[in-house]
């Protein structure tokens, strides 16, 4: 079995790599297939035709993407709308036409709409307006979506979609910009320690809902779908609604996720709020029904996970950028 992870050197695709290398370890026949950015542009769409067609890849697990927090999403919308959109109509596209039968696109929960009902179901898609801060994002993952949805109809593939909720964990981005909140917060809180900072200020209010999933939690449920016999799969999805949530099922608000942060990074200042900056979605939190019924929950605490994503930036900040 020749799989290629497309974004392995990412914090989810990193992931999916050490579960398939452990898989590997315990005895199973896997090629995993990978290329760095370097190697291997996904926006060009001759680059990639020709890879597939080297290669040709038994299975493809599409990890890829541009990604990144609010001031990241603002500041570069054209970015991000215009690489996600490259690289999903390439990867999916040049897959079929080397003849992969079956793939795994990786979205994100971005794509619902701003005020979609809690928790959120997978058919909430298209029912309302969407975020301003990172539309151009959430447009490029709903057409990954469709774009392997029409595949399946058309052309009798097997290309499935998994829509997780915010991830963290090893590998994650803690650019002091660029990041999203939990990295940002571990890094923020971290420094504050380290400089002796008696406050730590976050965007917003804190009173916005959040739901996160540990990456390991995020890859193992990726396989699963992946790995899901078709009878399975398709009892509990849709021709037009293939799209399976992968969450905890559980949130907490920004000001809980502060104080949690502070404690596992030993801070004992004061934590401030700056209401002159943007919330962001009031709630956005997963309905997992559909996955649980298939047979797969999430197994690492948010603490734990917490202190986990800590232990890895205290191992890797010196390695990391910005």
């Amino acid at each position: 079995m020749k799989i290629y992870v497309a974004g392995h050197r990412g914090m989810v695709g990193g992931a999916i790599v050490r579960q398939l290398q452990a898989r590997i370890d315990a005895g199973e026949e896997i090629d995993i297939l990978t290329r760095t950015h370097s190697e291997l542009d996904l926006t060009s769409q001759p680059a990639v035709a020709g890879f597939m067609a080297t290669e040709k890849p038994d299975v493809v697990i599409l990890a890829a993407a541009k990604v990144g927090g609010i001031i990241a999403n603002s500041t570069y919308p054209a970015e991000f709308i215009y690489e996600n959109l490259m690289m999903e109509c390439n990867v999916i596209h040049q897959a079929y036409s080397a003849g992969v039968k079956r793939l795994l696109f990786l979205g994100s929960s971005c794509i619902y709409p701003k005020m979609a009902e809690q928790p959120m179901r997978e058919d909430a898609l298209l029912t309302g307006t969407l975020e301003p801060t990172n539309e151009p994002y959430a447009i490029a993952k709903i057409a990954g979506i469709k774009l392997c949805e029409s595949y399946n109809r058309q052309y009798g593939v097997d290309y499935r979609s998994v829509m997780p909720t915010n991830l963290y964990g090893p590998g994650d981005n803690f650019h002091p910009e660029n990041s999203h909140v939990l990295p940002a917060m571990i890094r923020r809180f971290h420094e504050a320690v380290e400089n002796g900072t008696p406050e730590v200020v976050i965007w917003g209010t804190g009173k916005p809902f959040r739901e996160f999933l540990h990456v390991d939690d995020m890859a193992e449920a990726s396989l699963f779908v992946m790995d899901l016999d078709d009878e399975t799969y398709k009892a509990n999805t849709k021709d037009m609604l293939s799209h399976i949530n992968v969450g905890t099922g559980t949130d907490v608000s920004i000001g809980e996720l502060a104080h949690m942060v502070a404690e596992v990074t030993g801070f004992k200042g004061t934590i401030g709020f700056d209401t002159s900056k943007p919330d962001g979605t009031p709630r956005k939190l997963m309905d997992v029904s559909r996955l649980r019924d298939m047979g797969w929950t999430a197994k690492i605490g948010l603490r734990e996970g917490v202190q986990d994503a800590y232990q890895w930036y205290l191992n890797n900040r010196d390695t990391l950028r910005g």
